[in-house]
């Protein structure tokens, strides 16, 4: 069975979804505002809260870093001093960790380069994420995957062969990967999603957990990436879309984040179980509407049954229509009234079949009748030696 392990928590396909609270940089350079987000990620029920990190002079060229940046979304003259006024060191790392202990949610960053990574596991955050951008930096991902963190790898823009040669860099160092189906579009559409790439990814790599890093405006494709086998879910994260900052506006808020939640463990109810069998829940409609085998008609002891002897009737509390075949040809032991129940213990040769106590009713006991047992249904499943 695939799975990943993070902070103690088992994440697998008989799990629900682990849920990321991408804030990224919609802190704005604020610990204040950072720590509200927390706080609101964790009230929401998000499993995790994520940020960034970069050391952005090693991470960009000089001129990169130097060239100019204005508009709504700059926080300075330069990409660089943007960048850098968004930054986080180790003592705003190391307060929110405490935020997040105590607010019970899982606290680790995006690495966008080496000293990153360095960063990260030097606090012994629980995990390190892999940008989209990234999935080709195989230099990258050997020396993430060489800490033994649990690494989560996004997928934007990658082609299959590009996805395949980074988890084959990473696994032979460490087995503890997720990887998620992503589109670096922002925000992006329905149709930008590819949400069925999450199950080639779970054909091509059987042992790896497989999730959806989401663009997208709001929560519902979560819901369809859980469906076809997603179970990490990263969706970007903002007390307010209207603010400046390029992410904002295809950020969840609070409510939608709850609502996404809340929807992912509606989703993995009405999943269910992929073996088909007859509910307790079902089993009274089971009863009321489904059929059994009765006399058509007043039948003398000692008759032999025919087909048009018998009739299928409500309510399904006996033998099912299906073992007609099983009962024609048969004599009668006791007369039998028009409606009433054949039975097989009324039957002649009854020691061909399978003793009752041996024979599965196939409608389990109703919801809220614990301790006592289903009707008879008697017959599912009989056989004749």
């Amino acid at each position: 069975m695939r799975e990943f392990q993070i902070a103690g928590r088992r994440v697998a396909d008989d799990t629900g979804s682990y849920v990321i609270a991408e804030i990224g940089h919609n802190h704005g350079g604020s610990l204040e505002k950072a720590e509200e987000l927390f706080r609101a990620a964790a009230a929401a029920g998000a499993h995790a809260a994520k940020l960034q990190k970069r050391d952005n002079k090693s991470l960009f060229t000089k001129a990169m870093y130097d060239q100019p940046y204005t508009g709504r979304n700059s926080y300075g003259p330069t990409y660089g001093t943007h960048r850098e006024a968004l930054e986080f060191g180790r003592a705003e790392y190391v307060h929110l960790a405490g935020v997040a202990a105590e607010v019970g949610i899982d606290f680790f960053s995006t690495a966008f380069d080496r000293p990153s990574v360095d960063f990260v596991a030097e606090l012994d955050l629980p995990a390190i994420k892999i940008a989209s951008a990234d999935v080709t930096n195989t230099p990258l991902l050997e020396y993430a995957a060489k800490t033994g963190k649990p690494l989560i790898v996004s997928t934007g823009g990658a082609t299959m062969d590009e996805v395949r040669r980074a988890v084959e860099t990473i696994l032979p160092l460490n087995p503890q990967l997720a990887l998620l189906q992503c589109t670096a579009v922002y925000p992006a559409a329905p149709s930008d999603l590819n949400l069925a790439v999450i199950e080639t990814f779970r054909r091509e790599f059987p042992d790896v957990v497989i999730g959806f890093s989401g663009h997208d405006l709001g929560p519902e494709a979560a819901y369809l990436a859980h469906a076809v086998g997603a179970r990490v879910v990263e969706k970007h994260f903002t007390m307010d879309r209207t603010l400046p900052g390029t992410d904002h506006q295809f950020s969840l808020d609070p409510v939608q984040l709850a609502e996404l939640v809340t929807g992912l463990e509606r989703t993995r109810q009405a999943l269910g179980s992929p073996v088909k069998q007859c509910s307790s829940t079902e089993a009274p409609a089971v009863r009321k509407m489904g059929k059994k085998i009765v006399a058509a008609r007043d039948l003398p002891v000692g008759h032999v049954l025919t087909e048009d002897d018998l009739a299928y009737r409500s309510p399904g509390d006996g033998m099912k229509p299906y073992l007609s075949g099983l009962v024609v040809g048969r004599a009668l032991l006791m007369p039998l009234r028009a409606d009433d129940t054949v039975r097989i213990q009324d039957l002649a040769d009854a020691a061909d079949f399978r003793p009752l106590d041996e024979i599965p009713t196939g409608v389990p006991a109703a919801a809220g009748t614990a301790g006592q047992e289903a009707p008879a249904m008697a017959t599912e499943g009989v056989v004749v030696h």
